[in-house]
């Protein structure tokens, strides 16, 4: 009998909390005062900022999986690609070629920022996957998920963000990446405001 009153229980307390959400919840503001659940799919929207509405810098500082430290600045000048993904993800792997397609062909920076997997999963992927370009592990580093918490709700992965050379998000898939000419065209597009 207390099984299945606890059982009811349950299912109450999950109909209430169902109840008080709603798909348009600020997943970034969650994040900021300290939850790290709720795993929502992005939607694949493109969102390209022009550039006298861009934001400040977004500044970083991670452990890569090779154990090396990579900030922000260590792309300063250049247009640097932010791919938020982790082994898991099914579209993180749908992607995953698409990404090193565009690395391959448009001379920008890329960066993943692994968002679960410790060093082995997150190599394992890379290998499985021929991506090239590093990736940063923001698992235990809640600074780095921080750093990045106004662009990306980490629950959505993946997103990609395009930086532009003054550091400034210029362009964001939320989402899966659906198309390598898609991001191409954006990328070469960013790189281009500085011709």
């Amino acid at each position: 009998m207390r099984k299945f009153i606890a059982a009811i229980g349950a299912v109450a307390l999950a109909l209430t909390l169902a109840a008080c959400t709603s798909a348009n919840d600020d997943l970034v503001s969650q994040y900021q005062q300290g939850g790290d659940t709720g795993f929502i799919s992005g939607d694949g929207r493109v969102q390209e900022i022009p550039v006298d509405e861009r934001g400040d810098a977004v500044e970083f500082t991670g452990t890569a999986v090779d154990g090396s430290t990579v900030t922000g600045a260590d792309y300063a000048g250049d247009v640097l690609v932010l791919n938020f993904w982790y082994a898991g993800c099914g579209p993180c792997r749908a992607e995953a070629s698409m990404l090193e397609e565009t690395f391959q062909a448009t001379g920008a920076h890329f960066l993943g920022v692994n968002i679960y997997d410790g060093p082995e999963q997150a190599t394992a992927f890379e290998e499985t996957y021929g991506i090239t370009y590093p990736s940063l592990l923001a698992r235990e580093d809640a600074d780095l998920k921080l750093a990045f918490a106004s662009w990306t709700p980490l629950q959505s992965v993946p997103i990609t963000l395009v930086l532009d050379a003054q550091g400034r998000v210029a362009a964001r898939f939320i989402g899966q990446v659906e198309s390598a000419s898609i991001l191409k065209t954006i990328v070469n597009d960013v790189i281009a405001e500085n011709s």
